[in-house]
């Protein structure tokens, strides 16, 4: 409790809460400057395109931090350096004399070595940048090493040693408790999603059991930093935490042991009389089973029965895994097995009551089915093509010209212009207006002008169907 106490009063070491002035985060930010540089004069086209180009880089930094910390001879120039990497490393093909060269002048340049006249120093900066690098090679390598699930695992687990090694410390680890949770969750998630296809895979068994035991060692250094960091810092986030580790290793185990279980289902012995009410309580066992049970749902037992360990096995066909949006409840399970059981076939036909079917003739004049269709095509054309701009102008100014129609029912503008041609040719389309050619016609102001100026040369009038224009607007 004494060093938790500590802890509490040790304010964290952040590059984001320090004062930019001084002298120190200057300095900090000259290595992480020089860090860039190295990695962008180093950098080429081949590097992204080959890696032997790298890992010969990282060799010849392993080669100098080795001579640094006394584990190897000292270097004296690049000639002795290329000589110590084909010493070393004797597969792949070594760099060129040039390329040593290169890599020795950009690390001088940025002050990670000094060329002194006797040997090559590693510096201090250079020390702990070329720490950094290698740590994150390796860190990298092992993650890419894992499965999906288990890189989220294992992601999680690297949290919390980063966290006890830096934020215990005193020295920020940047959010690694968040970063912790949050890969735990998300490997949570990737579990329970595919616990079907793990059920079905008869090879899943060492890749779960490896899941299993990464979450049990998470549990255990997850289950430490959370005790810690709540006597740090109470805060909502340790709730969360908490929550997804009791639901992850839950889960962890329940998959396992049901994949045991089903394995060993195998061997358990058949018998030939079969209990009704054993059979109606499994049914309702394996509809909603608790989350901490290791019931078997539908789903998981047709799921481990897709693996063919043995002829047959497989069935023909293919079942989905669906969930119903309006889920049956227990009740209604009961009730059906219940109408199952009791089921009386009918076995004669005067229970059938035979009703006396009635038809009814009706008339309808063909001008009104047309009429109605008319109707019924105009209000959808009206639910695409919004008209009534158009129709309220032309009730109460009776007659207009085209050009007139549009800028005064909507405004001189390209777009509004377009939609109040629309409407008009809906309107024409279903006999709501007519247009008559007109010589001479006024000119407006306006964002646009008419393709063939003869299109604006018509008026525009409510159609009155006791006119004889119907065909010339059919026309039009």
């Amino acid at each position: 409790m004494e060093m938790l106490e500590s802890l509490k009063n040790m304010k964290s070491i952040s590059i984001f809460n320090e004062n930019i002035e001084r002298r120190e985060f200057h300095k900090t930010m000259r290595d992480i400057a020089s860090l860039s540089g190295v990695l962008n004069e180093l950098s080429a086209k081949q590097m992204y395109q080959s890696p032997s180009e790298i890992i010969q880089f990282l060799r010849m930094l392993e080669l100098l931090k080795l001579q640094a910390v006394g584990l190897a001879e000292a270097i004296d120039d690049e000639e002795m350096l290329l000589s110590r990497y084909c010493e070393y490393y004797q597969e792949g093909v070594a760099p060129s004399n040039e390329r040593v060269k290169q890599i020795i002048n950009t690390l001088s340049k940025h002050s990670w070595i000094s060329k002194e006249s006797t040997q090559l120093k590693l510096l201090d900066r250079g020390k702990r940048m070329i720490d950094s690098l290698i740590r994150l090679a390796n860190d990298s390598l092992a993650y890419h090493m894992q499965d999906d699930i288990s890189r989220l695992l294992y992601q999680a687990k690297r949290d919390t040693e980063i966290s006890e090694a830096y934020d215990s410390q005193g020295v920020s680890g940047d959010h690694t408790l968040a970063s912790m949770i949050q890969n735990l969750e998300d490997a949570t998630d990737q579990i329970e999603s595919r616990q079907l296809e793990f059920l079905a895979d008869k090879n899943a068994l060492p890749q779960l059991e490896k899941i299993h035991f990464l979450m049990m060692e998470l549990d255990k250094k997850l289950s430490e930093r959370l005790l810690e960091e709540e006597v740090l810092n109470q805060s909502p986030l340790i709730s969360r935490g908490k929550s997804s580790l009791k639901k992850g290793t839950a889960l962890s185990s329940s998959l396992l042991n049901k994949y045991n279980r089903f394995t060993l289902m195998k061997d358990t012995p058949l018998t030939g009389n079969i209990s009704l009410e054993k059979v109606r309580q499994f049914i309702i066992a394996m509809y909603e089973p608790p989350n901490d049970s290791n019931i078997p749902n539908a789903h998981e037992i047709l799921s481990f029965m897709e693996q063919g360990l043995y002829e047959d096995e497989v069935i023909d066909g293919i079942w989905l895994p669906i969930k119903f949006t309006a889920p049956i409840s227990h009740l209604d399970i009961e009730e059906s097995i219940d109408y199952l059981e009791n089921y009386e076939p009918q076995i004669s036909d005067e229970d059938i009551k035979q009703s006396e079917i009635l038809f009814e003739e009706l008339l309808i004049n063909q001008d009104e089915i047309d009429e109605a269709f008319q109707e019924a095509s105009w209000q959808m054309t009206k639910a695409m093509i919004s008209t009534d701009n158009v129709e309220q102008y032309l009730e109460n100014t009776e007659e207009a010209e085209v050009e007139q129609l549009i800028i005064e029912s909507a405004s001189p503008g390209w777009g509004d212009s377009i939609r109040t041609m629309l409407a008009l040719s809906a309107l024409v389309g279903n006999h709501r207006i007519t247009e008559e050619s007109k010589k001479a016609v006024q000119t407006y102001d306006k964002e646009w002008e008419w393709i063939n100026d003869d299109d604006r040369k018509f008026t525009i009038k409510q159609y009155n169907p006791e006119s004889k224009s119907v065909n010339d607007v059919a026309k039009s």
